[in-house]
């Protein structure tokens, strides 16, 4: 039987960053993606943001690693010449009852570490963004925009260029634990075949809970429940209204961050994602979810004209917390919770994933790494 010493499954972009990772240790690895292509769900399937950490509950892995996964994710950026940019993004109050929202936001962000967030007023808003209807607003300068799939490529090319290699249309199919190793069933091309390896991290996504459910000797109790919570998005036609991103304060009770207005690096407009919670995989975008967002983006950009949103595309999070459920956070779960060594499990990986990834990379070296 082939062996080697670590296999990842899951080609997404923490996957991939944590293949990169090890392999700049040195540990050459097995990266499984079972669809034919890297990133092709979640990390492909988002706003493209680079977040800069304000809103997540302080202390949480959230917020340490949104924080130290941007400052990662812009060095690497820089030094691979990955397509991505600064943009910032203007959260907005669009009147004075939420004005004291944007007092909460940026008592948190203080606390998370951010402290480059400065107060706009209505006329220093209509400054920058005349089109934009705020009664306030909070300055984001350090929130950005990258090009996901040139990142994971950089990460996948470095990865493999140290002797990594990465397996696609690979699906796993059993998993088992002798004490000593990791027995690996995975089926390429249909052809079924199997490995063993002394280290195994499941950076599956949407599917990192049915995976870690496929293995012997593992408590099943320990897996957290898994939704899929569902975000559309619709594109814009004509000029460009915006130079920023746009984000309204987030509506209360909500899992999101609402409706925004998010840029791609050739200069068009998005509007997404909404949340909403569903039962399967289904990655299309109803067209009479246009009304909603009409009347929803119209409270911070009334100048919206009829019939200038088209159905673009959407994604599935998946969420630790389903509806109406307090805040969950990624849950990065080892040795230390489940006493199988060498065994990690990355669990509701969702925003801010891409962010974090190279954060998330970072920790998981050094929880295995017996010697860091």
């Amino acid at each position: 039987m082939e062996q080697v010493e670590l296999a990842i499954i899951g080609a997404g972009a923490v996957g991939l960053a944590v293949a990169r990772a090890m392999a700049l240790r040195g540990q050459e690895s097995f990266v499984l993606e079972q669809h034919q292509q890297i990133g092709f769900e979640t990390s492909s399937r988002n706003s493209e943001v680079i977040h800069a950490g304000i809103y997540y509950p302080t202390g949480s892995l959230k917020a340490q690693l949104c924080v130290r996964g941007k400052d990662l994710l812009y060095e690497y950026c820089a030094q691979q010449e990955i397509p991505h940019r600064r943009c910032g993004k203007l959260i907005v109050a669009c009147d004075a009852s939420e004005h004291s929202q944007l007092n909460t936001i940026e008592a948190r962000a203080i606390a998370n570490g951010v402290t480059d967030l400065q107060w706009l007023d209505g006329s220093a808003v209509h400054e920058r963004e005349p089109e934009l209807r705020a009664h306030s607003a909070l300055w984001s300068p350090s929130t950005g925009i990258i090009d996901s799939h040139a990142f994971m490529q950089s990460c996948q090319f470095e990865a493999e260029r140290l002797g990594t290699m990465c397996l696609l249309d690979t699906r796993v199919v059993g998993l088992a634990h002798t004490g000593k190793e990791f027995i690996v069933q995975a089926v390429t091309a249909g052809e079924e075949y199997e490995f063993a390896c002394h280290q195994l991290i499941n950076c599956a996504g949407l599917h990192a809970q049915t995976l870690a459910s496929q293995l012997g000797g593992y408590d099943t109790n320990l897996i957290p429940e898994l939704h899929y919570c569902k975000g559309h998005y619709f594109s814009l036609s004509g000029a460009r209204p915006f130079n920023h991103l746009i984000y309204p304060v987030p509506e209360r009770n909500t899992t999101g961050l609402g409706i925004h207005a998010t840029l791609t690096l050739d200069g068009q407009v998005r509007f997404g994602p909404d949340t909403r919670y569903v039962d399967e995989l289904d990655y299309s975008v109803p067209a009479d979810l246009a009304e909603t967002y009409y009347r929803t983006i119209r409270r911070y950009y009334p100048g919206l004209a009829d019939h200038s949103l088209q159905a673009d595309y959407s994604g599935i999070r998946p969420k630790l917390q389903g509806p109406g459920e307090p805040f969950a956070d990624f849950c990065l779960q080892g040795p230390e919770s489940h006493g199988v060594p060498g065994l990690l499990h990355c669990f509701g990986i969702e925003s801010p994933g891409l962010t974090a990834a190279m954060a998330i990379a970072e920790q998981l070296v050094q929880r295995l790494d017996p010697n860091p």
